[in-house]
């Protein structure tokens, strides 16, 4: 059953289809059957996803794409689940209708955020939902400038910190324009190794909660035994 990762974040700009695109390849560079989920109005990662079958040939991307209405997500996700391994949606800016559906639907939740006073305020609204939701949530610092006191800053302000960053690195944007991601163009760039910590700290964090349920059920018996 597929692991469903949604990226939301309420300001728009924080680079949330450069984190969906980047994990997406990450996961599939593993061996996982990975499907990306584009109910984003703007469709960044659908224009994103249409260069890379022009360059890679249609069928060939390495990942299932689908774009909708966030509404349908429920049953696209439904469908998805059967089929691959890892699931990531990139959702619309705002807490509406539609971003509160692809976080109900996760598994875990990703929240990019820019080292500015704007990007931190602008996530209370999605950590406030996932919460009330019971789904994990890692914010994720994004666009990091090298020794940036600002950063170090913000990070102090912020609760549910993932322990990887992203730095303001060219390749980030770069790779996206052919269609592909640092990892495949650079695998042994600073911006693909930032990805590939990123990827571990998922994986780990994905795993930690498959192993809860069995946990739980296993002190459940003994009280009652």
């Amino acid at each position: 059953m597929a692991k469903v990762i949604t990226i939301a974040q309420q300001k728009g700009g924080a680079g949330k289809t450069t984190l969906a695109a980047h994990l997406a390849v990450a996961l599939a560079q593993k061996g996982n059957r990975v499907a990306i989920i584009d109910i984003d109005p703007q469709g960044s990662l659908t224009h994103w996803h249409r260069i890379r079958e022009e360059k890679l040939g249609e069928g060939y991307t390495g990942l299932v794409f689908s774009a909708l209405s966030g509404w349908r997500i429920g049953s696209e996700v439904s469908r998805l689940r059967k089929q691959c391994d890892f699931i990531v949606i990139d959702s619309p800016p705002h807490t509406e209708t539609e971003a509160r559906t692809a976080i109900r639907a996760a598994d875990l939740i990703l929240v990019p955020v820019q080292p500015s006073p704007t990007d931190v305020w602008a996530t209370k609204a999605t950590l406030d939902l996932a919460k009330a939701e019971k789904i994990p949530v890692k914010v994720v610092l994004n666009r990091v400038p090298a020794s940036s006191r600002l950063a170090q800053t913000i990070a102090a302000e912020l609760t549910d910190l993932a322990d990887a960053t992203l730095g303001s690195r060219v390749l980030f944007a770069s790779s996206l324009l052919e269609g592909r991601t640092a990892t495949e163009l650079e695998p042994t760039s600073p911006a693909a190794q930032e990805v590939k910590t990123l990827i571990k700290e998922v994986l780990a964090l994905v795993k930690d909660k498959d192993e809860e349920a069995p946990a739980k059920a296993a002190k459940k018996e003994l009280a009652e035994a």
